[in-house]
């Protein structure tokens, strides 16, 4: 097995990506990364979307059709197929991932660290408040690296989606959040490169102007993707098809 780092910015359009994040443009222009623009599913709703990212089906299949819906996962997710492959995953990640495939609908703060190697998602910490620092997560991903040395890592803060509620889509807000992640991306990406990793970067959803998402318009829909790795195949450009290309990277 393969090891792989999966980012997930929360609320990231393509189109202010593309304006802010340099770093990453830099890692495009160089052939370090290769990038594509993913349509999300729709609804354009964070948790119909990591559960589609993590599962590779559509909303109408898995169920979980919005944000209101605290169900827990019943899909085999991308934490399930590493276990059963004998690999060990972790999450530094919003308290609905650990809703989805650890816990259900329980007591955010009594399941903010989940270290007890118990599968399918073997090592976690997950934050509760959207404004918790973005900063804040990609420390708590290094612990859970250097810690557990995982072969499939995921990685989600919330930061651009904060403030795309706050100001929208083209506030200065979004664009600065946008601009401090890249930034932090481009401290993180050469240590974990450097540790054998094969990297995807990408988001669940994009932003409106009226502070918002769940429709149809490109801003809410189109979110980039970046992977760096070795995979030769054509990238995906359908947010369904992720955790098979995913899945592809692993070696599973």
């Amino acid at each position: 097995m393969k090891k792989l780092i999966l980012v997930v910015l929360d609320g990231l359009c393509d189109e202010i990506a593309q304006l802010k994040m340099g770093y990453m443009k830099h890692l495009e222009e160089v052939l370090l990364a290769r990038k594509s623009t993913v349509v999300a599913s729709l609804p354009t709703l964070s948790r119909p979307l990591y559960e589609t990212i993590l599962t590779g089906k559509q909303p109408y299949e898995h169920g979980i059709v919005h944000n209101l819906n605290r169900s827990q996962s019943q899909s085999k997710s991308i934490f399930h197929e590493v276990a059963a492959a004998g690999g060990i995953s972790a999450a530094a990640a919003y308290h609905w991932i650990s809703e989805l495939y650890l816990n259900g609908d329980q007591n955010s703060v009594q399941h903010r660290f989940h270290l007890s190697g118990e599968a399918p998602i073997h090592y976690g910490i997950f934050y509760y408040e959207d404004h918790y620092p973005d900063s804040h997560v990609f420390m708590d991903a290094f612990y859970l690296l250097k810690t557990y040395q995982p072969d499939f890592m995921l990685i989600h803060p919330m930061n651009v989606d904060d403030a795309g509620h706050k100001g929208g889509v083209l506030s200065e807000g979004y664009g600065l959040a946008a601009r401090r992640v890249d930034g932090i991306l481009s401290m993180a990406l050469p240590e974990w490169i450097n540790a054998g990793y094969e990297i995807i970067v990408t988001a669940d959803h994009g932003m409106s102007e009226d502070r918002g998402h769940g429709g149809g318009t490109a801003r809410e829909r189109h979110v980039p993707f970046w992977y760096i790795g070795t995979q030769t195949e054509v990238l995906p450009t359908e947010q369904v098809a992720l955790k098979a290309f995913i899945m592809n990277c692993l070696e599973i």
